[in-house]
C-alpha cells in the first residue's frame, strides 16, 4: 500500500510538472505586445556608460503576433520648434531632434535557444539601417520587464542595452 501511495505521488508530480511545461509560453509569445521605453544605456569599450536618451525618455516598442515591431525612442529633452512648423525648423532646432530620436519598423525573428530577438529593419529614421538585420540579447523577460542588448551598436561605440516595461 505504501509503495502504491509512493507511485501514484510521483505519477500526479510527473503529470503536474508535464502541465506546468506544457503552459510554458515561448520567448516570442511572452515578447507580443506593447512595451514602454524606460531608459538605453551605453556601455563603451572602455566600460564606461552613457544614456543617449537622457534620464527620463519616452518612447514604445511593439511586437507583434505575426512578427511585426515598430520602435520609437524620444529624449526627454528634444526641442520644441519655435516657429511651430515642423518643415522650417533652425538648423540646430533640427540637430536636437535627430540626436534624441530613433524611429524603426520592420519584421523579428526569435532564438529560443540563443534568447536573441534579430531585428530586420524596413525602414529608419536613421536611414543606414535601412534592409538590415539587427540581433540583440533577450536578458530579462517577464511578465512587466523586457531587457536586450545590441553587443555592437557600431562605430566603435560598444553595446547598447534597452529597458522596456510593460503597463499592466
Amino acid at each position: 500500500m505504501k509503495r502504491l501511495s509512493i507511485c501514484a505521488a510521483a505519477l500526479m508530480l510527473a503529470v503536474a510538472s508535464g502541465g506546468a511545461a506544457a503552459q510554458q509560453k515561448s520567448l516570442k509569445d511572452q515578447m507580443v505586445g506593447t512595451w514602454h521605453f524606460v531608459i538605453a544605456e551605453i556601455t563603451a569599450p572602455d566600460g564606461k556608460k552613457s544614456f543617449p536618451f537622457g534620464p527620463k525618455p519616452r518612447g514604445m516598442l511593439i511586437f507583434t503576433a505575426d512578427g511585426h515591431f515598430m520602435q520609437t525612442h524620444i529624449a526627454s529633452e528634444v526641442p520644441k520648434i519655435a516657429n511651430n512648423n515642423r518643415l522650417a525648423a533652425t538648423p540646430e532646432e533640427y540637430a536636437g531632434i535627430v540626436r534624441g530620436s530613433i524611429a524603426l519598423f520592420g519584421s523579428y525573428t526569435v532564438d529560443e535557444a540563443k534568447k536573441t530577438v534579430t531585428y530586420k529593419i524596413v525602414n529608419s529614421t536613421f536611414a543606414n539601417w535601412e534592409g538590415i538585420s539587427q540581433t540583440r540579447l533577450i536578458e530579462t523577460l517577464t511578465d512587466n520587464e523586457l531587457r536586450h542588448t545590441n553587443p555592437d551598436v557600431g562605430a566603435n561605440r560598444g553595446s547598447a542595452t534597452n529597458y522596456y516595461k510593460r503597463r499592466l
